[in-house]
């Protein structure tokens, strides 16, 4: 199956129509149209736009496989939207250098330590 007929099957599943989910992903109707009609995947632009408006992983509908399921194994990476705390953080993060990234990570480490001790003692 490809991304594009996943796409098509999740959207029925959720009983959405094209129109609404173009609405909710700002994807031109047409755009959509094209995926069915000339039987092509979307941009990789559009990628989280999708999952997001599906409520799906985005190596679901790339790959078919559900990371929830027995399938698959515990993945090495994370994607995280740049907007979440988590992203700004990471986009501070990556504009310093090599010496202040230790540094980060080695408070950070710290802090974990610390809350789990006191976790542990009460």
């Amino acid at each position: 199956m490809t991304i594009s007929e996943r796409v098509f099957e999740r959207i029925q599943q959720m009983g959405m129509t094209q129109k609404a989910f173009s609405e909710k992903t700002g994807i031109l109707q047409s755009t959509i149209s094209e995926w069915k009609k000339k039987k092509t995947n979307p941009s990789s632009d559009k990628i989280m736009l999708i999952c997001e408006a599906l409520d799906v992983e985005p190596e679901w509908l790339l790959s078919g496989i559900d990371a929830a399921g027995s399938r698959s194994q515990t993945q090495d990476y994370y994607m995280i939207k740049k907007d979440t705390e988590i992203g700004r953080l990471i986009s501070c993060y990556n504009r310093l250098d090599a010496a202040c990234r230790n540094r980060v990570i080695g408070y950070m480490e710290a802090f974990a330590s610390l809350r789990e001790r006191t976790e542990d003692n009460g």
